[in-house]
């Protein structure tokens, strides 16, 4: 029913009255079966359709899809020739389904972006849901010669390329160490790395992202979201612009490594030289000062018992109220 609920949403997408006759012959099945897709639309993914006897089914607004043209326009030359661009309607996880075609042998650079996830998933097993359209959704097969020894701070260098495409369109963005993006100290986007090769090379690395472009729908932590902040962002658009910063910035960090980025991380850091507390997986939360990271990307504090240093894994950050 998915398939037929993403056709017909295609079909009202214009935001304007379609007759459930119409769309059915356009589909090539029954009334009643197009009843049921606008149905699925409503109740699987949280849209709202206007039902009018006599004219059919509408949309409240046009819905912008996201398109593989619009978003390759939006591409500079360098994000053009490294990208391969891939749109799902519906699968559970992008960064479960591009880490499956990773171990096939899927080219560097492949990107899969989904219009819905059913089992999206943030940092340490979160679950990360949203209403269709509500967000963007989205992986990036990258591939280092380099080991997995060497891509410390991979994460932290994903933040700044986020901040950079943000704040081109003037959103007033900062970074919680180590994968959040914050908006008015709330949870605008999360980064999931996930890694897998030798510690001397060669690594495949895909990069998840979700970002909140409107309200995401019940959540369980404060979180914030474009549209509402005043940023009403075309999906497409705001993906292209990701993808170009993202294309320079994993390139000079291939280079480099995280210390060419550190200072610039340091200047977009929310927490810095405040109260903060770790909570870990296992074992007993940390209260400190938070000083900022090492050429590593580990993040160093200040506790009573002196200045310790942790590394991206089973720990949260949160500000010290």
């Amino acid at each position: 029913m998915s398939d037929l609920a993403f056709a017909v949403l295609r079909t009202l997408a214009d935001g304007r009255f379609h007759s459930g006759e119409a769309m059915a012959q356009q589909l090539g099945c029954s009334r009643t079966l197009v009843w049921q897709a606008v149905h699925h639309l409503e109740n699987a993914f949280g849209l709202t359709v206007f039902s009018v006897r006599g004219q059919g089914y509408r949309l409240p607004e046009p819905f912008s899809l996201l398109d593989v043209a619009s978003i390759r326009a939006g591409l500079q030359p360098d994000a053009a020739n490294v990208f391969t661009l891939a749109l799902a309607d519906e699968i559970d996880s992008s960064n479960t389904q591009l880490t499956t075609r990773a171990a096939l042998g899927a080219p560097h650079g492949l990107v899969l972006a989904a219009e819905r996830q059913t089992a999206g998933r943030g940092r340490l097993g979160r679950r990360w849901q949203m209403r269709l359209g509500a967000g963007l959704t989205f992986s990036v097969l990258w591939r280092f010669e380099r080991g997995l020894s060497g891509l410390a701070g991979l994460s932290l260098v994903v933040g700044v390329a986020m901040v950079r495409a943000l704040r081109g369109f003037g959103v007033p963005v900062a970074l919680k160490w180590p994968n959040d993006v914050l908006l008015d100290g709330r949870k605008l986007a999360g980064i999931l790395i996930e890694l897998s090769g030798d510690a001397l090379g060669p690594a495949a690395v895909v990069i998840g992202i979700g970002l909140n472009v409107s309200s995401p729908g019940e959540v369980d932590q404060p979180v914030a979201n474009l549209a509402d902040a005043g940023f009403p962002l075309q999906r497409n658009q705001l993906l292209a612009a990701l993808l170009n910063e993202l294309a320079t910035v994993l390139g000079q960090f291939d280079r480099d490594g995280f210390a060419a980025f550190r200072d610039e991380w340091h200047g977009l850091a929310a927490f810095l030289g405040e109260p903060v507390r770790l909570s870990f997986s296992h074992g007993e939360p940390v209260e400190g000062v938070a000083l900022g990271v090492d050429d590593s990307g580990a993040l160093r504090v200040e506790t009573a018992a002196g200045p310790r240093v942790f590394h991206v894994g089973e720990v949260s950050l949160r500000a010290q109220r």
